[in-house]
């Protein structure tokens, strides 16, 4: 007998769904059992999702500032003390008395909606208003407190989610050096992947995707202009999502360039990664990036058991000679997607070198331009303004380069501007060669839905 998919596909997400409410009943549970809401084991707390949380809050069995303080315990244990994680740079001082309040308010009026009451952690490079410095890892912002928010933390703010925190990262995104190492900082020293303590976390946003991987939160925020989330979210078995760019607001992000950088969340499942990406989102999409047509989409209704029934997927296959292992992994992802009812084509992949070249003229270019830019915009207490005085600070400061150079800052420093010829034809080269001539034609030609292909290994 033919299995019906749509189906099949159903009751697998009731199952799973069945699944998360009883873990969810199970951690409410264990909070009820302590004997005080205001005290969580935070061993408890590992691989917990926003879901999971809500339910627990709305039961009554915890509060937000139980929650908060059992992160920030385990925080405690492993970040600096134990296996030395170091995916945390700063702690939030005001995320007790914020969950406090929000603990009140949920108490008089209800939840304001999934996020309300739920602590998440932000990569230091994004501003926010609470009293921590936003130093993209490195000791020329130490100072850098700028008490605004990006406008992705404000939306944040807004849907009542907690900033615990900023995360670590590989310093300036990684964009100083061409022998960088992922996470990374003069800030906060090497971040560790969880699961192997000597394996990399890649980066850029590495603790972003540590800690949740560590269960320090249940959500981040980390940013991408070339895999900085993806590849973190691949090394630490999480979740992460590059949004379409110009969807988030870069303002208020420490910038490597305006014509990749975009803010993307991180979480232990894809829904909590939805939850996540429309409070990023807010009422409406910034749309201040090169994409036409930008709108804000129903993510949460996406996840529907039936979403990818009839969709056709092109299928990528990227190869990994010295990594023979993710073929037979990727293989057992594809199947799910058959099993889902999606139909797979295989199809080639597009021509990358020609896009490498021109991508790397336009990302030392637009670096210096929109660091300089950012870097005026800062306190007073930042006495470096532009990428020449950071390339000064670096040279005086020995941490900066104990254990690499800056040439992609010195690479970056002697570019001619956005308004030389050479920019301007690379960057029409990377628009057209990744999208008309690279993932459009795919589609195109293939009558195709969507793309995917096999993600990174360690």
């Amino acid at each position: 007998m033919p299995i019906n998919r749509a189906r099949w596909s159903a009751h697998i997400y009731m199952y799973h769904a069945a699944l998360r409410f009883a873990a969810a009943a199970l951690l409410g549970s264990l909070l009820a059992c302590t004997g005080e809401r205001a005290s969580i084991p935070h061993e408890e707390l590992q691989g917990r999702s926003i879901s999971e949380l809500q339910v627990a809050l709305r039961s009554g069995t915890t509060t937000s500032e139980a929650l908060v303080r059992a992160y920030l315990a385990r925080i405690e244990a492993l970040d600096r003390k134990g296996p030395e994680l170091r995916a945390i740079i700063s702690l939030n001082p005001d995320a007790v008395e914020q969950a406090r309040a929000l603990d009140r308010e949920r108490q008089e009026r209800g939840a304001r909606g999934p996020l309300h009451g739920i602590p998440i952690l932000i990569k230091d490079n994004i501003e926010s208003a609470d009293p921590t410095a936003t130093t993209a890892g490195s000791l020329a912002l130490a100072s850098n407190i700028t008490r605004r928010d990006a406008p992705v933390i404000a939306n944040l703010r807004a849907a009542v989610a907690i900033i615990l925190g900023k995360a670590n990262l590989s310093e300036w995104a990684n964009f100083r050096s061409e022998h960088s190492i992922s996470g990374w900082s003069a800030v906060g020293g090497f971040t560790k992947n969880p699961h192997v303590l000597d394996r990399s976390p890649c980066g850029s946003s590495s603790g972003s995707a540590a800690a949740i991987a560590a269960g320090y939160a249940p959500a981040s925020v980390g940013t991408e202009t070339d895999g900085s989330i993806t590849c973190p979210a691949a090394m630490n078995g999480v979740v992460g999502l590059k949004p379409t760019l110009g969807l988030l607001s870069a303002q208020r992000i420490v910038p490597i360039a305006h014509s990749q950088d975009t803010a993307g969340p991180f979480g232990t499942s894809v829904l909590d990664v939805a939850i996540m990406l429309d409070a990023m989102v807010g009422p409406t999409p910034a749309c201040d990036g090169p994409v036409p047509g930008c709108r804000k989409d129903d993510y949460l209704g996406a996840l529907a058991a039936d979403s990818l029934h009839g969709k056709r997927i092109g299928v990528l296959r990227f190869k990994h000679p010295r990594q023979p292992q993710i073929a037979p992994i990727y293989d057992d992802a594809l199947q799910v997607l058959r099993e889902a009812g999606a139909t797979l084509v295989e199809v080639d992949e597009p021509e990358m070198d020609a896009i490498h070249a021109a991508e790397d003229i336009v990302l030392h270019v637009e670096f210096k331009a929109d660091l300089n830019a950012y870097l005026e915009t800062l306190p007073d207490t930042v006495e470096t303004r532009s990428l020449e005085q950071l390339i000064a600070f670096n040279q005086t400061e020995p941490q900066e380069l104990r254990w690499f150079g800056q040439e992609v800052f010195l690479k970056s420093n002697a570019t001619a501007g956005v308004h030389d010829d050479r920019y301007l034809q690379a960057l029409a080269l990377s628009k057209r060669a990744a999208g008309p001539d690279g993932i459009d034609r795919l589609l195109r030609e293939h009558d195709l839905d969507l793309l995917v292909a096999p993600t990174t290994g360690t």
